[in-house]
């Protein structure tokens, strides 16, 4: 196996120099086709001459988010594969899954994200395109959908590019510190390039958020709180806009001058969280080692009454 537990989450991996490569860009590619197929197909079931518009029905929706989840599975066992190490280490290492970590991650973004729609509500009601609040029988599939399938999707993206392109890239380097800036870079490029936006604005907040993930996951060592905070801010979003569409389908629309000022909004929301992941690993951190100490005082004085 080539997972080296003496190395942070991110960094751990060692690999061919080709590897790494395979793992960045055949995902996205998988990823970019799936998609393609899934507006076709969604197309031809709701009778669409223009498919690839960027209104969202539920239909396209749904074959966005079952793509996204395919192709993270995909990512981290292509990479499992390719770096011979089990799969697990790749959602955290050293330390295994922590389910009770990922549920307080989630109830902090939670309420994080939730603080920042509604300020970006306040300042900038025009920004995320809302209409007015609606609610009709495509409202309520499309919430469906959220609910069901959209938590997925941010996994999906999570193991896409911080399971799997993280690492990947991290491990071309061996010190510790240049591989994690350097996975870091590639990483959030890539997520924010597969966002497909021409709009400046939008995407470096895209690449700003990848990174505060990627952070995220190191200081962290698991994916988790990256985990929580795509899943809190995708489904409050996404909940959001359909509800405020007037009971149409919502549009993603990316394009140039389509981003503004309000995305340093949602910077802060990132920064916040980052924050708080930061705050609360250091307190288990700390935590971990009074209790070893204490521990090790106990078995001092038990050697010694012997």
């Amino acid at each position: 196996m080539d997972v080296d537990d003496s190395r942070p989450f991110g960094a751990h991996l060692r690999m061919s120099w080709w590897k790494p490569l395979v793992v960045v860009l055949v995902p996205p590619l998988v990823l970019l086709v799936l998609q393609i197929l899934g507006y076709q197909l969604a197309g031809v079931l709701e009778g669409s001459d223009n498919p690839l518009a960027p209104t969202m029905t539920p239909l396209k929706f749904l074959a966005v988010n079952l793509a996204t989840i395919a192709t993270g599975v995909l990512a981290i066992l292509l990479l499992a594969r390719l770096a011979r190490v089990p799969w697990r280490s790749l959602i955290s290492s050293p330390r295994p899954f922590d389910a009770r970590r990922l549920r307080r991650y989630l109830l902090s973004a939670a309420l994080l994200v939730a603080a920042g729609i509604g300020v970006v509500a306040v300042v900038a009601p025009d920004s995320p395109g809302w209409i007015a609040f609606g609610v009709s029988g495509t409202t309520i599939v499309m919430l469906v959908v959220i609910l069901l399938t959209t938590p997925l999707q941010a996994i999906g993206e999570e193991l896409m590019f911080r399971s799997a392109a993280l690492p990947a890239a991290a491990s071309w380097l061996r010190a510790v510190r240049p591989a994690l800036i350097l996975g870091l870079v590639v990483s959030s490029l890539a997520f924010a390039v597969l966002h497909g936006s021409s709009d400046p604005w939008l995407l470096g907040y895209y690449a700003f958020l990848s990174a505060a993930t990627g952070l995220m996951a190191i200081v962290s060592n698991g994916i988790e709180a990256p985990v929580a905070f795509h899943v809190a801010n995708n489904v409050l979003f996404t909940t959001v806009n359909t509800l405020m569409s007037d009971g149409a389908p919502f549009a993603i629309d990316r394009s140039t001058d389509t981003g503004d000022a309000a995305v340093l909004i949602l910077g802060a929301v990132n920064i916040a969280m980052l924050v708080l992941v930061w705050l609360r690993e250091r307190r288990i951190r700390a935590t971990r080692t009074v209790a070893g100490g204490r521990s090790g005082e106990h078995g001092l004085e038990h050697s010694r009454d012997r």
